[in-house]
């Protein structure tokens, strides 16, 4: 069974810097696209930056400039740098295995546990 394996997350001040991986149990994992999400407290998840197989990022506009998306198919991992965060940045950040239909990221059920980012303001 495949697992996904976020970390990177902590707290920063508004204008800092993370970067987040998630490690695929999988060694072919990171051929198939993959997304980031996040779910801030008392919302919904929301998408937040796509890669496809060969390695095309895609990006919601809120993100567009501060964060990149990338991977190590070598490592079967994935990362998000992330910089110039901002408040509304805080969330748990998720990782998942999914598929491009018609142009639009279609999730998966397979989801990590996810990893907490706190930006202080």
């Amino acid at each position: 069974q495949v697992q996904l394996v976020e970390s990177g997350g902590g707290l920063v001040q508004t204008g800092g810097s993370l970067r987040l991986s998630c490690a695929i149990s999988r060694s072919t994992g990171t051929i198939n696209p993959m997304a980031w999400y996040r779910q801030a407290p008392g919302k919904q998840r929301e998408l937040v930056a796509t890669i496809t197989s060969s390695g095309f990022p895609g990006y919601v506009d809120s993100v567009k400039g501060r964060f990149t998306v990338s991977k190590d198919n070598a490592k079967s991992t994935m990362y998000l740098q992330m910089d110039s965060l901002e408040p509304e940045d805080t969330a748990v950040y998720y990782c998942n295995i999914g598929r491009f239909q018609s142009g639009r990221y279609v999730s998966s059920d397979l989801w990590g546990q996810g990893t907490q980012v706190t930006v202080s303001s």
